[in-house]
């Protein structure tokens, strides 16, 4: 399933996907990944990416 709330969240911010991978420390194609549905990141990484877009699990990962 795609993930938009992420999405939605990194452009609120006015970051690309590359600028997002840079902050948490993956690859764009990582990022690409999630948004996309094709990966399920790691409890430790979906932290990183709430604490970049300044959201909470809740807000982006969870319905």
């Amino acid at each position: 399933m795609k993930n938009l709330k992420m999405k939605a969240a990194r452009a609120g911010k006015d970051l690309s996907q590359q600028q997002l991978a840079e902050i948490c420390q993956v690859s764009r194609q990582t990022i690409n990944a999630i948004e996309k549905g094709d990966y399920n990141p790691t409890i430790s990484l979906c932290i990183a990416i709430c604490k970049a877009l300044d959201s909470t699990l809740n807000d982006l990962f969870w319905e």
